[in-house]
């Protein structure tokens, strides 16, 4: 038995039509044409799919089996076509971002709530890249946007500038280190340093800061949410280096002291995305949003 498509089609749109005439202007096809496709479907079947003594016409035990089929099948071929067409238009697609800056959850979310509203159709997701080689999966196709601030020559992959930041340290207001204008290294070797819990290359306090000098805190603890690392920074239990757009949300609280690190340099943000996929209207959406929408969260003035 060879079924196609169109004869499920023919099936479906009958019993919904209630007769031929109705079901052919439907499909666009004649009542012949129509009349033959359910003759030739019947001839493989070696059974009759309608009662033609009934009317308006209506499918038999057999016919009901051929719509079940077609109830089946035809609505998910009809969004597959419906993707498609999207995609074609440029209305739909994938975007799969990984994150290899653990703070990067603070601006990314509320920018992917504002895309949203634009691209609802588009398929996003968002994974760790410091759970796994994010670059390579860029190239491999399996994410679609590696959000990093150590850009590298790839071929066929440009690292967008987002927006520069700069690392700051956190203290609790009664801290000794609050008296400071700004932190040197040293000043971190008889405190408890609290991080998000990645490797420490991946943590600009390490790389830019402290490694250079050659100094070691007293203690490292790592903790995972960035609101648990300001409550144990008020209640003195540790300082730590955070980016500022994170900082923004205590700027104003008196519980802490923000403070810069001695020879910062600011740091910048990048979009690595594959050249092909760069000319998406909605990875330019989301390209232009990340670069506006993080600057708005320290609009209102500086941390320092």
């Amino acid at each position: 038995m060879h079924l196609e498509l169109r004869h499920l089609k023919a099936i479906r749109e009958i019993h919904r039509q209630g007769g031929l005439a109705r079901a052919a202007e439907v499909l666009n096809l004649t009542q012949s044409a129509l009349s033959h496709q359910i003759k030739g479907i019947e001839e493989q079947t070696g059974v009759e799919l309608f009662v033609r003594r009934a009317r308006p016409l209506r499918l038999s035990a057999a016919g009901m089996r051929v719509l079940r089929l077609a109830e089946r099948i035809l609505p998910e071929i009809e969004a597959l076509e419906e993707e498609f067409r999207g995609l074609r238009q440029g209305k739909a697609g994938r975007m799969h971002i990984a994150i290899e800056c653990h703070a990067c959850f603070d601006w990314l979310l509320p920018v992917l709530s504002l895309y949203r509203r634009t691209w609802p159709e588009v398929d996003v997701d968002i994974r760790p890249g410091l759970a796994f080689n994010a670059l390579p999966a860029l190239v491999r196709e399996e994410v679609d946007v590696v959000i990093s601030s150590d850009p590298e020559e790839i071929p066929r992959v440009t690292f967008h500038p987002l927006f520069d930041y700069e690392p700051l340290m956190v203290m609790a207001a009664t801290s000794p280190l609050a008296a400071k204008a700004e932190i040197e290294p040293e000043d971190l070797r008889d405190q408890t340093l609290i991080t998000y819990p990645v490797d420490r290359t991946r943590l600009d306090v390490f790389s830019q800061f402290l490694a250079p000098a050659r100094v070691e805190p007293r203690l490292v603890r790592q903790v995972e949410l960035t609101a648990v690392i300001l409550m144990l920074v008020a209640s003195e239990r540790g300082v730590s280096v955070l980016p500022d757009w994170v900082l923004q949300q205590v700027k104003d609280n008196p519980d802490y002291v923000i403070r810069p690190l001695k020879g910062r340099r600011p740091r910048r943000l990048y979009a690595a995305v594959r050249d092909e996929d760069g000319r998406h209207p909605f990875m330019e959406t989301f390209l232009h949003l990340s670069q506006t929408e993080p600057l708005r969260l320290k609009a209102a003035g500086p941390l320092v």
